[in-house]
């Protein structure tokens, strides 16, 4: 089997796509036998440079050689925190910004997925902290929600990532993991928690309306027109908004669309 994967994303209402404060990141499968991975995080807005250390997680982690474990989580998170500090658009910052590195630092929700023996039994396995959420759907019916959230429990502090050394160690044993069976037509879906809470309401109300809606994006603008839409409606969080989706099947597609 295949996947590939296409990011829909759009900054809060008000802000220029350049102050998107989430990241977004995959990586095909490699001559080595690690099956293609995905990742989403979500930068705290109140953070410094939290655009950067979302980007470094979801970035570092498709890139790395990372096992869903402990132990190696915590080296590729200690890894990811060294490159956050030493980013040149982070290090050569004013003095003021510098303390801010220091003292404020960043902090991110952020789900990781990889699949595996695509060629086998294909499955797929994750990592999450906070309230960045993985849909898996099926013949338009919710195979699989990991974490298994409601819709009261977004909106509370959210676990996450964060840039500070000494509480790492917790943090990472704070991770959830998840493993699920995948078919060739699923559709999996990586959301941060503004687009993941308004999923987890909306499939309550019209299941198969709203796997029709998002099954059927396939422009960026169909994607803004989708948010703002939401937003004016107040069904949506004004919040950085990420959705990447990623088409599971026996073989390659015959067309490639590129939007310009």
């Amino acid at each position: 089997m295949h996947a590939w994967p296409v990011v829909f994303s759009t900054a809060k209402k008000g802000n220029d796509p350049w102050e998107w404060e989430d990241g977004a990141a995959s990586a095909p499968a490699d001559v080595h036998g690690r099956g293609p991975r995905f990742a989403v995080a979500d930068g705290a807005t109140e953070g410094f440079g939290s655009t950067r250390w979302a980007m470094r997680l979801a970035e570092g982690f498709v890139a790395a050689d990372v096992e869903l474990t402990g132990r190696s989580l915590l080296d590729w998170a200690s890894r990811a925190q060294h490159e956050w500090r030493h980013d040149p658009l982070l290090s050569g910052a004013s003095g003021l910004e510098l303390y801010k590195l220091d003292s404020v630092g960043a902090f991110a929700t952020f789900l990781g997925c990889e699949f595996a023996d695509l060629d086998g039994r294909p499955h797929w396995r994750a990592v999450a902290l906070g309230d960045t959420v993985l849909f898996q759907v099926r013949h338009h019916r919710l195979v699989a929600q990991f974490p298994e959230m409601s819709a009261d429990d977004f909106g509370v502090n959210p676990e996450g990532m964060p840039t500070a050394r000494d509480a790492l160690p917790d943090v990472i044993g704070q991770m959830r993991f998840a493993r699920g069976d995948l078919a060739p037509g699923d559709l999996v879906y990586l959301a941060t928690d503004a687009f993941a809470h308004w999923m987890v309401r909306e499939r309550q109300k019209d299941e198969d309306r709203l796997w029709s809606v998002l099954s059927g994006l396939n422009h960026p603008q169909r994607f803004q027109t989708l948010v703002d839409d939401r937003r004016a409606a107040r069904e949506m969080t004004n919040d950085d908004v990420t959705l990447m989706r990623i088409s599971v099947a026996a073989s390659w597609p015959d067309q490639l669309v590129v939007c310009v």
